[in-house]
């Protein structure tokens, strides 16, 4: 069950990201490196506070939903009681969204097709390089357990047997 739960929210941020840059991949430029997202105001292309909205929708209309599932599949379709039980529960859920968001969307869509390409940016190609996707890799490989281990903790406090 963990591993569809997984899967679950893979495809709600697929969706995701496929509406955020349905009118372009500039709607989500606050995903690509600082000197991406400077050119991009630069060139009119959008403003810094419309990056700002769309960051805070993407978030909460997102980011918040994989969550909240996460949370509700673990403790109230599963049923896990305990800190152990919602730890490794939601670090497989995490690790399955974190290795398609690495391999999948960074790796394979962003690096290898033309969909997240904003126009008047292609000189600054690759999208992600360097300390960035290090830091993604460890946030993937290191913050999820971590984040596991917190949301356990705190769901361990409120669920009770």
């Amino acid at each position: 069950m963990v591993i569809i739960e997984g899967l679950v929210i893979c495809f709600i941020l697929l969706v995701a990201c496929v509406v955020g840059i349905s009118n372009g991949a500039v709607n989500l430029v606050f995903l690509y490196e600082k000197e991406v997202q400077d050119k991009a105001v630069e060139t009119g292309l959008i403003t810094h506070e419309k990056i700002k909205r769309n960051k805070l929708l993407f978030m909460l209309l997102g980011m918040l939903p994989c969550w909240i599932f996460m949370i509700y599949a673990v403790y109230f379709i599963n049923g896990a009681r305990g800190f152990w039980e919602g730890f490794w529960q939601m670090y497989v859920i995490m690790m399955i969204e974190g290795l398609f968001d690495r391999l999948f969307i960074d790796f394979y869509w962003v690096g290898k097709t033309k969909a997240w390409i904003i126009p008047k940016t292609e000189t600054l190609m690759p999208y992600i390089y360097g300390k960035t996707l290090v830091f993604k890799w460890l946030g993937t490989l290191t913050g999820s357990p971590v984040l596991a281990a917190a949301l356990s903790g705190i769901m361990m406090l409120l669920v009770k047997n």
